[in-house]
């Protein structure tokens, strides 16, 4: 897991939570990493501040060592990437050109183990819980229209 800090075209930040297995960020070259975006909320806060302004901070954080992990770049984003089909479940990919990349000091960090596996992430084969929030009258007009929560 690691956060994705992005800013829109005015510079205002947003962060997210970005999760997935074991491996599902992957180091592409010396100075680049890619990872997955799978289906979120529909608001694409994350991908669409990078459609505007592609500088993104990744914070990485490892609760059971302790250790932390930043990397300043720029992004880019590709649904005809050739990373997509080795995600289960991705519907874009986004790969990041480091700028910088240092450890962060770790003295701060709450020790904790991993815990379960959330069932939402995508495997190969697999076919994850419509989230309950999908079901919510509020966010039917954001839903794609091939989504599972729409089209099931």
């Amino acid at each position: 897991m690691f956060f994705l800090a992005t800013a829109n075209a005015n510079g205002e930040p947003d962060c997210s939570y970005k999760g997935g297995d074991a491996g599902f960020v992957r180091i592409t070259a010396d100075d680049e990493l890619a990872f997955p975006s799978y289906d979120g909320n529909g608001m694409f806060r994350s991908l669409g501040n990078v459609t505007l302004n592609a500088a993104v901070a990744l914070l990485f954080i490892d609760f059971e060592r302790p250790s932390r992990l930043r990397v300043n770049g720029r992004a880019r984003i590709a649904a005809d990437d050739p990373l997509l089909a080795d995600f289960a479940g991705a519907q874009l990919v986004v790969r990041v050109r480091a700028g910088l990349i240092f450890p962060n000091c770790p003295r701060y960090i709450h020790r904790q183990q991993a815990g379960e596996r959330s069932p939402y992430i995508p495997q190969h084969g697999v076919t994850p819980p419509v989230p309950k929030w999908k079901s919510f009258e509020a966010f039917a007009d954001v839903l794609a229209a091939d989504d599972p929560a729409r089209v099931g």
